[in-house]
């Protein structure tokens, strides 16, 4: 089959049976299209009777142009970040529960061979970069395809900080922390914290406050390309922790500089031909379906 991608990577949640039984499928049904596959070395382990080309996850990216991930959408968000500095496509095949971005259903692979072939749809999403400074040193940096989330350690308590976009003051803040989401990550955490969704083409970030102390702190969108900074005041008691996409964490202790922008380099998310955004969100969130009547 004449197909435009070399060599194919392949990562899953091999923890979970159902995708167990899925990744053993897709790798059956490659093969018989004549593809040249990679999996991912951790994926690869529990699969040993397949006798399969492995490599680290690090290093997936350098030895593939198309990366097929099994799972949910956490799944491709760990993915991601594993190929993002080489640009990879990723597509994704659902086994999670919402699936906002991995959108091909386990029993229709036949769409996969349609996008070997070069019939789908390609998308670019914008990632957010994060830097915490405390007195000019750096104690850490994240990217964030989700959002990146100012949170408090392990006691709920208020944090205390203030708002800065393109070096202007917005705000001071009392609040549990706060959600700086992209357009992908509208319909994740900063979804269930009141956030607005974003449709993913919009060049936008929202700012969404968590359990804020004044209630006319609400969800704010700004241009995409803004520079953002949070100061955690002196006032603290304690050193807040920031997030990116939840993959791990790092401290901000008061006194501290967050400073967050867009990523230069964007993720390549493939879809088949009939995706339709307003189909997904219309099934995930269980929106009202097409009114049937007569005119």
């Amino acid at each position: 089959m004449t197909t435009q991608f070399k060599a194919i990577g392949i990562i899953g949640r091999v923890r979970n049976p159902k995708i167990k039984e899925t990744l053993k499928t897709l790798i059956d049904y490659l093969r018989n299209l004549n593809q040249v596959i990679i999996v991912d070395a951790e994926t690869a382990d529990t699969l040993k009777e397949m006798d399969l080309p492995t490599t680290p996850r690090d290093k997936l990216g350098k030895q593939c142009d198309l990366l097929i991930v099994i799972g949910g959408d956490g799944s491709l968000l760990h993915a991601a970040h594993a190929v993002i500095g080489q640009q990879v496509p990723v597509l994704g095949i659902n086994r999670g529960s919402l699936g906002f971005l991995t959108d091909i259903h386990p029993t229709k692979l036949e769409k996969i061979k349609m996008i070997l072939e070069g019939d789908y749809i390609l998308e670019k999403r914008f990632l957010l970069t994060a830097t915490t400074e405390l007195h000019d040193k750096s104690l850490g940096q994240g990217d964030a395809l989700n959002e990146v989330a100012l949170i408090h350690d392990t006691i709920p308590h208020m944090l205390e900080f203030e708002i800065y976009i393109d070096n202007q003051f917005v705000c001071s803040q009392h609040s549990d922390g706060l959600i700086i989401a992209t357009p992908t990550g509208s319909t994740a955490y900063a979804l269930s914290g009141g956030g607005p969704i974003l449709h993913p083409t919009l060049d936008a970030i929202v700012l969404v406050p968590m359990f804020p102390h004044t209630l006319s702190n609400r969800p704010i969108v700004i241009d995409g390309n803004a520079q953002i900074r949070l100061v955690v005041t002196p006032n603290n008691l304690s050193s807040p922790r920031l997030t990116c996409d939840s993959q791990g964490w790092i401290s901000a202790p008061p006194g501290s500089h967050i400073h967050i922008h867009k990523k230069t380099q964007p993720l390549h998310l493939i879809h088949p031909r009939d995706y339709n955004y307003y189909e997904a969100l219309r099934s995930k969130l269980h929106w009202g379906k097409k009114l049937q009547y007569v005119e």
